[in-house]
């Protein structure tokens, strides 16, 4: 595991290497136990927009994207859970001791946060969903699953501007 297992001091997102080691001792933890966690994958896809300017580096974008996805995200999820960006420029999200219709009011609050803010590019944001000991109980087949398990299909994310997106506006508070 590296030193330093966070993205950026002020962020909470863990390097894919360290958000893989917790995860798989939060999975022996749940068997253990008997209790439940889930996976999220959250999926950003840069929408075009005719007569705009065409992405001059889309997988830059996209990434930059994911970042702010994550900054939202840790708005509405407990401070317990664990969130990383993967290679693959997405958002896993784990839900510490959360079931999987528990887990959908989060996906739902997650959306909800995510249509009422302002992107610097159009995106279709889709979420998919799996839970442990549910769906799998390893790393492997629980992120498997997660894709597999779309829970809120691609849906466009309006890039206008509205009042709660600008700076200064927070709605929500971060849940505990």
């Amino acid at each position: 595991m590296p030193a330093d297992p966070f993205l950026e001091e002020d962020f909470r997102a863990l390097t894919p290497e360290a958000f893989d080691f917790v995860l798989t001792n939060e999975l022996k933890r749940a068997v253990r136990s008997q209790s439940f966690l889930t996976l999220l994958i959250v999926e950003p896809t840069l929408r075009e927009v005719p007569g705009a300017p065409v992405a001059e580096e889309p997988a830059l974008e996209r990434e930059a994207a994911v970042r702010q996805i994550a900054r939202l995200v840790s708005r509405e999820v407990r401070e317990t859970d664990l969130l990383s960006q993967t290679e693959q420029a997405q958002l896993s999200v784990v839900l510490l001791d959360a079931d999987l219709p528990n887990s959908l009011r989060v996906v739902d609050r997650v959306m909800a946060r995510l249509e009422n803010y302002e992107f610097p590019r159009p995106l279709a944001i889709g979420i998919g969903a799996a839970s442990c000991p549910t769906h799998g109980a390893d790393a492997a087949s629980l992120r498997r699953s997660a894709k597999a398990r779309t829970v809120h299909p691609q849906h466009d994310v309006d890039s206008t501007p509205r009042p709660d997106s600008l700076p200064g506006w927070d709605k929500s508070s971060n849940a505990q």
